[in-house]
């Protein structure tokens, strides 16, 4: 099997993909993540996750390589990962009692094939009082996440109700459509 590279330095990906038990290494893509002018969030995500997988199979032909990228839209608006804690207040007291999308793209290339799609998921948050948004801060500092709630950990009782058909999405990487495209690829996990 060629080397597999996981385009990407995030560590929540990268313990996702551990999960497949398949070895792997990863490489940080660095480019350009703006949005096109007009261009859909489906759309944005698809073209991100394979420019990241590309920009890692130039340097590394021989190799597997697996792009993702997730964008959130909530009321026709892209959300950023907070980074501060004055910004997760203000997204998280935003997004109290909103539904928000989270469109998650895969792309797998390996010898020049490329293998591109997406995943949605739905979140509806709860109604959110100032204290709550306080409290789930202190105890979990989600600056990096976008919608500043890790679902995995605490940030799920910030949440209504997940609608989708791979929680792992949410966190960034979904393995059941990762695995469907890297089937599609001939790799084989099981």
């Amino acid at each position: 099997m060629n080397p597999l590279i996981l385009a990407t330095q995030s560590p929540y990906k990268q313990q996702l993909l551990a999960r497949l038990q398949i070895p792997f290494s990863c490489q940080n893509p660095n480019i350009d993540e703006s949005p096109l002018a007009n261009e859909s969030p489906i759309a944005c995500a698809q073209r991100l996750a394979l420019g990241k997988a590309q920009a890692i199979a130039d340097k590394n032909p021989q190799a597997m390589v697996i792009g993702c990228d997730q964008l959130a839209v909530c009321n026709g608006k892209f959300l950023s990962k907070p980074g501060t804690h004055a910004n997760a207040v203000a997204q998280l007291q935003q997004l109290s009692d909103q539904q928000v999308w989270f469109y998650t793209a895969v792309a797998v290339i390996i010898d020049k094939q490329q293998w591109v799609d997406h995943d949605a998921f739905c979140v509806q948050y709860k109604t959110l009082t100032p204290t709550q948004i306080e409290n789930y801060l202190a105890k979990e500092p989600a600056y990096d996440c976008v919608g500043a709630c890790k679902s995995e950990g605490l940030g799920i009782a910030l949440l209504e109700s997940l609608q989708g058909n791979d929680p792992t999405s949410l966190v960034g990487l979904p393995l059941i459509l990762t695995m469907r495209l890297l089937e599609m690829a001939g790799i084989t996990i099981i």
